[in-house]
């Protein structure tokens, strides 16, 4: 159905979008942009729409012309130009939408407005605004994986398309952005370094995704190319998303910063992102499973007023929803080094994440290792979520093995790249081993660092690490849960919606004890499972079970164990000593577990 049959048909979401923009119109604030009513102008023939419209993108452009004559930056110059995006690209989508009732002289200023600030965005050193030299940092102009990027792509796609034939710059705008940034540079590093879809900025940062995809729709309506089609990042984007959406559809795993809300709660931005990538594909069986995922999360309409454009402009009402079962229950997206796995697709799975790969973004965190795992609520999890920031990036707040030398922990470095080196699956297992080592950059005080991990379905996970580094040095073996654990002996148990248990067979001389998060001011509540000996050539033998999901387990030596499950299935796994690769005897049947990456069914 087109925009305009779906208000004539008052369907849901456009009587509401039209009742959220009367409402702004009438005087409530609700953080709608222009654009907005823009978009009703033309499609209702009301005017009122488009004097609104005009009327908001005016004063934008009074204001920053009286900036700019006092020497000063206008608003879309803010923050190394990260509003750009939206202020330019409301004028422009104004300027096209309601062009017969804006004036010539605002035609005039508004371009030259417009064009001085995309001119700025992409000549850092030679930017100016009048007559006055306002060079910038250049920050992420040639990064197509930071989220700045795409508010400088927004702003010159639209001012070409809207202005073309009117403009003399519009013709070099589509260039620049279609030919020099999209083609040249985006799509060749998508499909190098984002193979598996998402962002390496993580999930906070990584859902503004959201706006290169809506650039695809609107290049789509207006030229007809598929610009979404480029590259598979697009399509590979909506079904990681779709991994890293938690069995209860409510939370998103929290990767990266999430300074917006960092609970990593499912919000109206991400219903934006799957949606969109829902209506590239609407034959696809994947979008009809992401249709019913949408359907069913806990965010089942937009709940803020400013996103009820989107439910408007992509209800996707002829995609057909199929079961989420469906889905494989294994995913690994290897250009943002993220493994996730779960028992099922029923609200009530296990499901988990393993982090091994590109440490490249400065939204991302020192978290190469780290392991999360999540039923019916979080029971080891990214200390992120109880952050007042949601900024903390430091290996403390991760559930990994963190290493101290001279009383302070040694950091992982930025540009590294770790690594994924086996994944394998057969019934009711899954085994992944990673080598994180490069994520410290080749600091004498770390010699090694392996972490593998056997999930045994639906509710066990055997974790093996293997760690060297310097004399001198500590490590501790570190699980961060929203709850504090109760130590007995060599066995943790985190009572959170279910019970973990977390069960050390190695080093038999580790120290267990319990940090609370809220010794660091930044944080609010959680806390941290601290194993901690001394440095040197280390093994850690864990089992992990949640509630009675292992009957009995034994461990031959600190690598070697057989574990019995509730379930009634034996698994035996010997763990190479002194290299990633082990062997899984599960039920009888022996598996070697080698190097190498399978590729996981969809």
């Amino acid at each position: 159905m087109d925009l305009q049959a779906a208000l004539a048909a008052n369907t849901p979401a456009a009587v509401r979008f039209r009742t959220v923009v009367d409402s702004w119109i009438g005087g409530n604030d609700l953080g709608l942009s222009a654009w907005h009513a823009a978009l009703l102008g033309p499609l209702t023939g009301d005017p009122k729409y488009c004097a609104k419209a005009i009327g908001v993108v005016e004063t934008m452009v009074t204001t920053a012309e009286a900036a700019i004559a006092a020497g000063q930056v206008p608003h879309a110059a803010g923050d190394s130009y990260y509003f750009v995006g939206e202020d330019i690209g409301d004028l422009a989508l104004t300027y096209d939408w309601c062009f017969d009732t804006v004036t010539a002289d605002q035609k005039t200023r508004w371009l030259a407005y417009a064009d001085q600030a995309i001119s700025n965005v992409w000549h850092p050193t030679t930017a100016k605004w009048g007559t006055t030299a306002m060079p910038w940092s250049g920050w992420a102009v040639d990064d197509p994986s930071d989220n700045y990027y795409y508010g400088f792509l927004k702003a010159t796609m639209l001012v070409g398309l809207a202005a073309r034939g009117e403009d003399t710059n519009a013709d070099q705008w589509i260039a620049q952005f279609h030919d020099t940034k999209v083609m040249s540079e985006l799509v060749p590093t998508f499909d190098t370094d984002l193979v598996g879809g998402g962002s390496r900025e993580g999930t906070g940062y990584g859902v503004a995704m959201k706006n290169l995809f809506q650039l695809y729709d609107f290049w789509n309506a207006t030229t007809g190319e598929h610009l979404y089609a480029k590259t598979p990042h697009t399509r590979a984007s909506m079904l990681s998303f779709m991994h890293q959406i938690v069995p209860t559809l409510d939370k998103i795993a929290p990767t990266g910063d999430q300074s917006r809300d960092s609970t990593a709660s499912f919000f109206d931005y991400h219903r934006q992102y799957l949606q969109e990538l829902v209506s590239f594909y609407p034959n696809d069986a994947l979008a009809s499973r992401a249709q019913t995922l949408l359907a069913n999360a806990s965010v089942p309409k937009m709940g803020q007023a400013f996103m009820a454009v989107d439910d408007f402009l992509y209800a996707n009402t002829t995609v057909v929803q199929q079961p989420l079962d469906g889905l494989g229950r294994t995913y690994y997206a290897s250009g943002i080094g993220e493994l996730y796995a779960r028992s099922g697709w029923d609200t009530h799975a296990t499901w988990l994440n393993l982090i091994a790969g590109p440490y490249t973004q400065s939204h991302a965190h020192q978290d190469q290792g780290s392991l999360l795992l999540y039923k019916d609520g979080w029971l080891a999890y990214d200390a992120v979520i109880d952050s007042h920031s949601g900024l903390p990036q430091a290996t403390t707040a991760h559930s990994l093995v963190r290493i101290d030398q001279s009383g302070a922990p040694v950091t992982q470095v930025a540009n590294t790249m770790s690594h994924l080196v086996a994944l394998h699956t057969g019934t009711g297992w899954t085994y992944a081993a990673s080598d994180v080592l490069p994520a410290y950059n080749g600091k004498a005080a770390v010699s090694k660092d392996q972490r593998e991990v056997v999930y045994l379905e639906p509710d066990t996970v055997v974790v093996y690490d293997r760690v060297a580094t310097a004399a001198g040095t500590q490590q501790t073996w570190q699980l961060a849960t929203p709850v504090s654990p109760t130590i007995s002996g060599s066995t943790a148990t985190i009572s959170a919606a279910h019970a973990l248990h977390v069960t050390r067979y190695a080093p038999t001389a580790a120290t267990s004890s319990v940090y609370a998060m809220s010794a660091d001011s930044d944080f609010s509540s959680g806390f941290r499972l601290d194993e901690t000996i001394a440095g040197g050539d280390q093994r850690y033998l864990h089992v992990l079970s949640i509630d009675g999901s292992v009957s009995s387990a034994t461990a031959a030596n600190d690598s070697s164990i057989t574990v019995h499950l509730s379930t009634g299935h034996t698994a035996t796994i010997v763990f190479d000593h002194d290299a990633p690769g082990a062997t899984l005897t599960y039920d009888g049947t022996v598996t070697n577990l080698a190097l190498g990456v399978d590729t996981m069914p969809e």
